[in-house]
Protein backbone atom coordinates (compact mmCIF):
# COMPACT_ATOMS: atom_id res chain seq x y z
CA UNK A 1 0.00 0.00 0.00
CA UNK A 2 1.15 3.43 -0.98
CA UNK A 3 2.16 6.05 1.58
CA UNK A 4 1.41 9.96 0.90
CA UNK A 5 5.23 10.38 0.93
CA UNK A 6 4.79 8.36 -2.52
CA UNK A 7 3.38 11.03 -3.47
CA UNK A 8 5.28 14.44 -5.21
CA UNK A 9 2.18 16.64 -5.80
CA UNK A 10 -0.80 16.48 -3.92
CA UNK A 11 -3.82 18.94 -4.81
CA UNK A 12 -7.06 18.88 -2.90
CA UNK A 13 -9.98 20.62 -3.59
CA UNK A 14 -7.85 23.11 -5.59
CA UNK A 15 -10.21 26.38 -6.72
CA UNK A 16 -8.71 29.03 -8.19
CA UNK A 17 -10.90 32.35 -9.27
CA UNK A 18 -9.76 34.85 -11.53
CA UNK A 19 -11.14 38.53 -10.72
CA UNK A 20 -11.58 41.67 -12.66
CA UNK A 21 -13.51 44.83 -12.19
CA UNK A 22 -16.81 43.45 -13.77
CA UNK A 23 -16.24 39.42 -13.43
CA UNK A 24 -15.37 36.54 -11.66
CA UNK A 25 -14.15 33.38 -13.55
CA UNK A 26 -14.17 30.13 -11.66
CA UNK A 27 -11.03 28.35 -13.39
CA UNK A 28 -10.84 25.56 -11.06
CA UNK A 29 -13.97 24.16 -8.77
CA UNK A 30 -12.79 21.67 -6.30
CA UNK A 31 -9.96 19.64 -8.05
CA UNK A 32 -8.38 16.65 -6.45
CA UNK A 33 -5.22 14.95 -8.08
CA UNK A 34 -2.60 12.67 -6.43
CA UNK A 35 0.92 12.58 -8.87
CA UNK A 36 3.55 9.59 -7.55
CA UNK A 37 6.71 10.43 -7.19
CA UNK A 38 8.89 9.16 -10.72
CA UNK A 39 5.56 8.79 -12.73
CA UNK A 40 5.62 10.05 -16.37
CA UNK A 41 1.65 11.24 -17.07
CA UNK A 42 -0.10 13.67 -18.70
CA UNK A 43 -3.07 16.02 -18.65
CA UNK A 44 -5.43 16.63 -21.29
CA UNK A 45 -8.44 18.81 -21.37
CA UNK A 46 -10.34 21.77 -24.00
CA UNK A 47 -9.27 24.98 -24.08
CA UNK A 48 -10.49 26.32 -20.81
CA UNK A 49 -11.23 23.04 -18.59
CA UNK A 50 -8.13 24.65 -16.30
CA UNK A 51 -5.23 22.00 -17.38
CA UNK A 52 -2.98 25.37 -17.98
CA UNK A 53 -4.54 27.12 -14.63
CA UNK A 54 -3.57 24.03 -12.55
CA UNK A 55 0.34 23.41 -14.18
CA UNK A 56 0.47 27.39 -13.36
CA UNK A 57 0.29 26.90 -9.93
CA UNK A 58 1.85 23.74 -9.26
CA UNK A 59 4.90 25.79 -10.98
CA UNK A 60 4.22 28.72 -8.78
CA UNK A 61 3.50 31.04 -11.12
CA UNK A 62 0.01 31.88 -9.81
CA UNK A 63 -1.35 31.15 -6.46
CA UNK A 64 -4.25 28.64 -5.71
CA UNK A 65 -7.65 30.53 -4.36
CA UNK A 66 -8.87 27.97 -2.08
CA UNK A 67 -7.92 23.97 -1.14
CA UNK A 68 -4.73 22.25 -0.63
CA UNK A 69 -1.35 22.20 -3.26
CA UNK A 70 1.69 20.18 -1.85
CA UNK A 71 4.58 19.43 -4.04
CA UNK A 72 7.32 17.62 -3.18
CA UNK A 73 6.79 18.39 0.60
CA UNK A 74 6.15 21.83 0.17
CA UNK A 75 2.82 23.65 0.99
CA UNK A 76 2.33 26.37 -1.87
CA UNK A 77 -0.46 28.14 0.46
CA UNK A 78 2.49 29.34 2.85
CA UNK A 79 5.35 30.20 0.52
CA UNK A 80 6.21 33.82 0.81
CA UNK A 81 7.30 35.69 -2.18
CA UNK A 82 11.10 34.63 -1.72
CA UNK A 83 9.95 30.79 -1.00
CA UNK A 84 8.52 30.68 -4.33
CA UNK A 85 11.95 32.22 -6.28
CA UNK A 86 13.41 29.49 -4.54
CA UNK A 87 11.26 26.76 -5.50
CA UNK A 88 11.14 27.51 -8.82
CA UNK A 89 14.20 27.79 -9.07
CA UNK A 90 15.25 24.20 -7.89
CA UNK A 91 11.98 22.17 -7.27
CA UNK A 92 10.10 22.30 -10.74
CA UNK A 93 11.65 22.51 -14.03
CA UNK A 94 9.55 24.44 -17.31
CA UNK A 95 9.29 23.24 -20.88
CA UNK A 96 7.04 25.68 -22.76
CA UNK A 97 5.40 25.24 -26.20
CA UNK A 98 7.74 28.62 -27.02
CA UNK A 99 10.98 27.65 -27.62
CA UNK A 100 11.76 31.77 -27.25
CA UNK A 101 9.83 31.59 -23.98
CA UNK A 102 12.57 28.47 -23.38
CA UNK A 103 15.95 29.98 -24.27
CA UNK A 104 17.67 33.14 -24.53
CA UNK A 105 18.56 33.69 -28.35
CA UNK A 106 21.74 35.23 -28.41
CA UNK A 107 23.19 32.43 -26.25
CA UNK A 108 24.30 29.06 -27.11
CA UNK A 109 23.18 25.59 -26.19
CA UNK A 110 25.65 25.43 -23.50
CA UNK A 111 25.35 28.54 -22.08
CA UNK A 112 21.18 28.20 -22.44
CA UNK A 113 21.82 25.32 -19.94
CA UNK A 114 24.61 26.38 -17.43
CA UNK A 115 22.32 29.94 -17.14
CA UNK A 116 19.13 28.91 -14.59
CA UNK A 117 22.65 26.87 -12.35
CA UNK A 118 23.39 30.61 -11.24
CA UNK A 119 20.37 31.56 -10.02
CA UNK A 120 20.46 27.94 -7.71
CA UNK A 121 21.82 29.79 -4.05
CA UNK A 122 20.41 26.63 -1.59
CA UNK A 123 22.13 23.76 -3.54
CA UNK A 124 24.94 25.27 -5.91
CA UNK A 125 26.23 23.64 -8.53
CA UNK A 126 30.07 23.48 -8.27
CA UNK A 127 31.00 22.29 -12.10
CA UNK A 128 28.57 24.33 -13.86
CA UNK A 129 29.78 22.79 -17.67
CA UNK A 130 30.28 19.85 -16.71
CA UNK A 131 26.53 19.23 -15.86
CA UNK A 132 25.43 21.17 -18.85
CA UNK A 133 27.16 18.82 -21.02
CA UNK A 134 26.38 15.72 -19.02
CA UNK A 135 22.10 17.01 -20.02
CA UNK A 136 23.33 18.14 -23.60
CA UNK A 137 24.32 14.13 -23.98
CA UNK A 138 21.30 13.15 -21.76
CA UNK A 139 18.96 15.06 -24.80
CA UNK A 140 21.41 14.08 -27.95
CA UNK A 141 22.44 17.90 -28.20
CA UNK A 142 26.19 16.89 -27.49
CA UNK A 143 26.94 18.05 -30.84
CA UNK A 144 25.23 21.36 -30.90
CA UNK A 145 27.16 22.76 -27.91
CA UNK A 146 28.01 26.51 -29.66
CA UNK A 147 25.12 26.74 -31.86
CA UNK A 148 22.42 29.46 -30.75
CA UNK A 149 19.11 29.54 -31.34
CA UNK A 150 18.63 30.73 -35.18
CA UNK A 151 21.38 27.57 -35.83
CA UNK A 152 19.06 24.88 -34.05
CA UNK A 153 15.78 23.14 -35.71
CA UNK A 154 12.35 23.19 -34.13
CA UNK A 155 13.38 19.94 -32.22
CA UNK A 156 16.64 20.44 -31.05
CA UNK A 157 15.51 23.76 -29.36
CA UNK A 158 13.16 21.80 -27.34
CA UNK A 159 15.82 19.32 -26.61
CA UNK A 160 18.15 22.05 -25.20
CA UNK A 161 14.88 23.02 -23.54
CA UNK A 162 14.76 19.87 -21.71
CA UNK A 163 18.41 19.86 -20.68
CA UNK A 164 17.97 23.16 -19.26
CA UNK A 165 14.84 22.56 -17.19
CA UNK A 166 17.15 19.67 -15.72
CA UNK A 167 19.61 21.53 -15.04
CA UNK A 168 18.86 22.09 -11.12
CA UNK A 169 17.58 18.73 -10.44
CA UNK A 170 14.01 19.56 -9.98
CA UNK A 171 11.80 16.68 -8.59
CA UNK A 172 9.21 18.10 -11.07
CA UNK A 173 9.24 18.44 -14.82
CA UNK A 174 6.26 20.14 -16.25
CA UNK A 175 5.94 20.50 -19.81
CA UNK A 176 3.06 22.67 -21.41
CA UNK A 177 2.15 21.84 -24.62
CA UNK A 178 6.10 20.44 -25.78
CA UNK A 179 5.16 19.29 -29.18
CA UNK A 180 2.71 21.75 -29.95
CA UNK A 181 5.29 22.93 -33.11
CA UNK A 182 6.90 19.85 -34.59
CA UNK A 183 6.46 17.62 -36.65
CA UNK A 184 4.83 13.72 -36.09
CA UNK A 185 8.50 12.08 -35.55
CA UNK A 186 10.08 14.83 -33.73
CA UNK A 187 7.21 14.29 -31.33
CA UNK A 188 8.07 11.08 -31.17
CA UNK A 189 11.89 11.73 -30.63
CA UNK A 190 10.62 14.06 -27.86
CA UNK A 191 8.28 11.46 -26.21
CA UNK A 192 11.01 9.17 -26.12
CA UNK A 193 13.54 11.58 -24.61
CA UNK A 194 11.22 12.47 -21.75
CA UNK A 195 11.05 8.66 -21.24
CA UNK A 196 15.00 7.98 -21.03
CA UNK A 197 14.50 11.30 -18.43
CA UNK A 198 12.27 9.32 -16.64
CA UNK A 199 14.72 6.30 -16.57
CA UNK A 200 17.58 7.34 -16.13
CA UNK A 201 16.80 10.63 -13.20
CA UNK A 202 13.60 9.47 -11.79
CA UNK A 203 12.55 12.60 -12.87
CA UNK A 204 8.66 12.95 -12.35
CA UNK A 205 6.86 14.46 -15.38
CA UNK A 206 3.82 16.31 -16.25
CA UNK A 207 2.73 16.88 -19.29
CA UNK A 208 -0.07 18.82 -20.32
CA UNK A 209 -1.57 18.51 -24.29
CA UNK A 210 -4.40 18.67 -25.85
CA UNK A 211 -3.13 15.96 -28.43
CA UNK A 212 -5.14 12.60 -27.34
CA UNK A 213 -2.39 11.28 -29.82
CA UNK A 214 0.63 11.90 -27.61
CA UNK A 215 -1.68 11.23 -24.20
CA UNK A 216 -1.50 7.51 -25.56
CA UNK A 217 1.88 7.20 -25.23
CA UNK A 218 2.32 7.72 -21.28
CA UNK A 219 0.35 4.94 -18.95
CA UNK A 220 -1.58 7.36 -17.23
CA UNK A 221 -3.46 10.27 -18.46
CA UNK A 222 -5.99 12.52 -16.03
CA UNK A 223 -8.32 14.35 -18.13
CA UNK A 224 -9.99 17.71 -16.68
CA UNK A 225 -13.15 18.96 -17.85
CA UNK A 226 -15.06 22.38 -16.00
CA UNK A 227 -12.25 22.72 -13.91
CA UNK A 228 -12.54 19.25 -11.86
CA UNK A 229 -10.31 15.74 -12.47
CA UNK A 230 -13.28 14.16 -14.77
CA UNK A 231 -11.63 10.87 -15.82
CA UNK A 232 -8.14 9.10 -16.27
CA UNK A 233 -6.91 6.68 -18.57
CA UNK A 234 -4.87 3.66 -17.79
CA UNK A 235 -2.44 2.48 -21.10
CA UNK A 236 -2.21 -1.06 -21.22
CA UNK A 237 0.84 -1.82 -23.33
CA UNK A 238 0.75 -5.01 -25.35
CA UNK A 239 4.05 -4.45 -26.88
CA UNK A 240 6.56 -2.50 -25.69
CA UNK A 241 9.12 -1.13 -28.31
CA UNK A 242 12.02 0.90 -27.92
CA UNK A 243 10.35 3.22 -30.91
CA UNK A 244 6.77 5.11 -29.18
CA UNK A 245 5.90 4.99 -32.65
CA UNK A 246 5.77 1.24 -32.75
CA UNK A 247 3.81 0.69 -29.76
CA UNK A 248 0.25 -0.80 -29.82
CA UNK A 249 -1.71 0.15 -26.70
CA UNK A 250 -5.06 -0.25 -24.93
CA UNK A 251 -6.07 2.95 -22.80
CA UNK A 252 -9.28 1.64 -20.32
CA UNK A 253 -11.12 5.13 -18.91
CA UNK A 254 -11.72 5.24 -15.37
CA UNK A 255 -14.35 7.99 -13.68
CA UNK A 256 -13.12 9.48 -10.72
CA UNK A 257 -14.82 9.65 -7.02
CA UNK A 258 -13.81 13.11 -5.33
CA UNK A 259 -13.93 13.19 -1.58
CA UNK A 260 -17.36 14.15 -1.49
CA UNK A 261 -18.36 11.20 -3.51
CA UNK A 262 -19.65 12.94 -6.60
CA UNK A 263 -18.50 11.77 -10.16
CA UNK A 264 -18.22 13.35 -13.90
CA UNK A 265 -19.34 10.92 -16.71
CA UNK A 266 -17.53 10.65 -19.63
CA UNK A 267 -18.82 12.81 -22.50
CA UNK A 268 -19.01 10.19 -24.92
CA UNK A 269 -21.17 8.21 -22.32
CA UNK A 270 -23.97 10.95 -21.33
CA UNK A 271 -24.47 11.87 -25.69
CA UNK A 272 -24.48 7.74 -25.89
CA UNK A 273 -27.65 7.34 -23.03
CA UNK A 274 -29.48 10.80 -24.44
CA UNK A 275 -30.58 12.04 -21.31
CA UNK A 276 -33.84 14.19 -21.29
CA UNK A 277 -33.03 15.36 -18.08
CA UNK A 278 -30.67 15.43 -15.14
CA UNK A 279 -32.14 12.96 -13.42
CA UNK A 280 -30.46 9.07 -13.22
CA UNK A 281 -31.36 6.03 -11.13
CA UNK A 282 -28.72 4.17 -9.25
CA UNK A 283 -28.32 1.12 -7.76
CA UNK A 284 -25.82 -1.97 -7.19
CA UNK A 285 -25.97 -5.51 -8.79
CA UNK A 286 -25.44 -8.46 -6.99
CA UNK A 287 -21.77 -8.43 -8.38
CA UNK A 288 -21.42 -5.11 -6.08
CA UNK A 289 -21.13 -3.48 -9.53
CA UNK A 290 -23.15 0.33 -9.52
CA UNK A 291 -24.95 0.79 -12.58
CA UNK A 292 -25.96 3.92 -13.82
CA UNK A 293 -29.27 4.03 -15.95
CA UNK A 294 -31.93 6.58 -17.69
CA UNK A 295 -35.08 6.49 -15.48
CA UNK A 296 -38.31 5.61 -17.40
CA UNK A 297 -40.68 8.39 -18.91
CA UNK A 298 -43.51 8.81 -15.47
CA UNK A 299 -46.81 7.71 -16.25
CA UNK A 300 -49.32 10.34 -16.18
Amino acid sequence: MKSETDNVIIAEGLVKIYKTKDVEVLALQGLDLTIERGEIMAIIGNSGSGKSTLLNMIGGLDKPSAGQLIVDGKDLFKMRERDLVEYKTSTVGFVWQNNARNLIPYLTSLENVMMPMQFNRKNPIKNKRERALQLLELTGMEKRVKHRLSQLSGGEQQRVALALSLANHPAVLLADEPTGSVDTSTTDLILNMFRKINAELGTTIVIVTHDREIAKKVQRVVAIRDGKTSSEFITNYSEQLSNLSGWTAEQIEYAVLDRAGRVQIPRAILDQMNLDSNRLHIHMDKDGRVILCKPASPKL
